[in-house]
Parts: C-alpha cells; sequence; structure tokens
C-alpha cells in the first residue's frame, strides 16, 4: 500500500511584484515537483497596487496548487505572513518572498530536515548582494541591540525566509496573536526542535524594497519593546546617576568650600541633561502605551477580501 505523500506549504508574501512573480513560480515550480512532498504555494496579496492580483488570479486558474489570499488593504508583511500559515494546511510550511530573494533552492533541504524531525527551520543570510554598508551596519545593530536587552536570544541575521512543523505551526495559529508582531522572533521562541540553514541573498529580480529607513527604524523599536521591559527600567537607572550626580556635587562643595560650581553654563547643561533623561523615558513609556493601546482595541490582524483554490469554511475572512 503506497503511502500518502507530506504536503509542504509555501507561503509567500505578495505587494506590487508584478514583475517578480511570473520568474518567482517559473523558478520555484520544477523545484517543487522534484520534491518527496506534495506542495501548495499560497500567495498572499498585501493590498498590492499594481497588476500582481490579477496574475494571481490567472495562475490560479490554470494551476489548482496555487491558492490566492487577497486583502482588503496593506497590513504589512507581518499580517501577511501569519495569514498564510493560517490558511496553510501542510505539513511543513515555508515563508518567503517573491523576489528570489529567498532561493526556491533551498526548499529540497528544508524538506529533508523537516523528515529528521526539526519544528523549526530559520534561514540565516550568510551574505546580501542587495545590502548596502549601512543596511548591513544596522542589522547586525539591531540583532546586537534586541540580544542585550531580551531574555530571548535571536540568531543574528535571521530573515523573514523560515520553515515551520505543523505542530508548531498551530502554535502560532493559536497564540501569539498580538497586533504588534515579530513573527520571525515569534518562531525562535517557540521551542520545538530548531536548526539553522545558511544561504546567500540574491539580487533581487524585480521591483525595490518596500521597507524604508523610517519603516525599519518603528519596525525595531516595536520589536524590542515586544521582547524587552528593560527600557522601562531605565527610569531607575537615570535616577541614580542623578542622585550620584548630586552627591558628586554636594561633595565638590564641602571640600572646595566654595559654594556651589559658578557658571551660568553649568547650571544649563545640567537641567538640560535631566530634562533629556524625563523626555525619553516619557517617549518609551508612551510607546509601551501605544502597544498597550493597540492590544487593547482588539482590532482584526488583516482582513481578507477574496481567496482563490480556498477551502475557507473553516477558516474566518477577519483574523
Amino acid at each position: 500500500m503506497e503511502t500518502e505523500k507530506k504536503l509542504l506549504s509555501v507561503v509567500v508574501s505578495v505587494y506590487n511584484e508584478e514583475e517578480a512573480l511570473p520568474l518567482f513560480y517559473k523558478t520555484a515550480k520544477p523545484i517543487l515537483e522534484d520534491l518527496s512532498w506534495d506542495y501548495e504555494l499560497l500567495f498572499v496579496n498585501d493590498g498590492s497596487m499594481d497588476g500582481s492580483l490579477a496574475f494571481l488570479r490567472n495562475l490560479a486558474k490554470q494551476d489548482d496548487r496555487v491558492k490566492v489570499i487577497s486583502f482588503s488593504r496593506n497590513f504589512g508583511h507581518e499580517a501577511a505572513m501569519i495569514a498564510g500559515i493560517d490558511y496553510a494546511s501542510g505539513d511543513g510550511i515555508v515563508c518567503m518572498d517573491a523576489d528570489l530573494q529567498h532561493p526556491p533552492e533551498c526548499l529540497p533541504g528544508i524538506v529533508k530536515r523537516l523528515e529528521e524531525g526539526c519544528g523549526v527551520i530559520s534561514m540565516v543570510r550568510v551574505k546580501n548582494k542587495s545590502a548596502g554598508l549601512i543596511k548591513n551596519i544596522t542589522s547586525a545593530g539591531f540583532y546586537a541591540v534586541i540580544n542585550a536587552l531580551s531574555d530571548v536570544k535571536f540568531e543574528a541575521n535571521a530573515s523573514d525566509f523560515f520553515a515551520v512543523s505543523k505542530q508548531a505551526a498551530q502554535v502560532l495559529k493559536g497564540s501569539y496573536r498580538e497586533k504588534v508582531r515579530f513573527l520571525r522572533g515569534y518562531v525562535q521562541n517557540i521551542g520545538f526542535k530548531r536548526e539553522t540553514m545558511e544561504y546567500e541573498a540574491q539580487e533581487r529580480v524585480a521591483g525595490a524594497s518596500k521597507y524604508s529607513i523610517r519603516k525599519l527604524f518603528a519596525f525595531s523599536v516595536n520589536t524590542i519593546m515586544c521582547f524587552s521591559n528593560l527600557p522601562l527600567k531605565l527610569g531607575i537607572y537615570a535616577g541614580i546617576v542623578a542622585v550620584l550626580l548630586g552627591v558628586a556635587v554636594m561633595v565638590y562643595t564641602l571640600l572646595t568650600r566654595e559654594g556651589a560650581p559658578s557658571g551660568y553654563a553649568t547650571i544649563v547643561i545640567l537641567i538640560c541633561f535631566m530634562f533629556a533623561i524625563l523626555f525619553v523615558l516619557v517617549g518609551i513609556i508612551g510607546e509601551y502605551i501605544a502597544i498597550l493601546f493597540s492590544e487593547l482595541k482588539d482590532r482584526p490582524i488583516y482582513v481578507v477580501e477574496e481567496t482563490r483554490n480556498c477551502n475557507c469554511s473553516e477558516q474566518s475572512k477577519i483574523s
């Protein structure tokens, strides 16, 4: 009796990728066909404003293994990935981008590790041909900061290219439903047997990066807030510094017996220093309150407008 093939779900986030999608499908299709597992391709259209959705509709007509989930508007890359995981029914799930920076050639190696019982496979970039010096430095700095502040230690250069087993995916579907998300962090935080695979990020085949410097900065701040409470404790440390500074000034005054240090500039500098610390702490508290406010509003992570080749009876279109 022939055993039933396992199913691999490949989740692809799509935002204005009209030019890249045909190249991705042409590259990934033969690789998927050669796998020992069966497969499904889940394209999540994240409110694209070009012809991406039209292409995906036609592709779904031609290939019933292609599933399309289209949002009512742009909800962001993180929302697209979790939506793909929600709709996926595979024994293993791979999340990747459509611009071929995440090489489909890695899929056979991922399937092999899933067969060996891995629950989480983190794909780590060893080289990024499209990233400049500044982006590489800021990326390294981000992981250094988050690992210093958080109890959870993340793989440096881990990307949104990762794979999870069906069991691990169930955890992501049932829990980790925050409105402010860092999915690659959650994947490394849920436990299970975890391995890393290295890959070399290729040149983007079409289009441009959807993350501006401002978006990357906001994303980094939200990530730190989600995984660390240490910034909230900075007020204690700042208070200790202020007390020590005050004691130092008092000792200086008693030893010199000349009264307080003279000079208008000294007073202004001390006042500016103290107010700077105060405003930084107020800003940090404000960021945490903003995250709490987003969670309390409990608005959906995404809203699905239409699907193709999907069994929607078990999946809500609002999540």
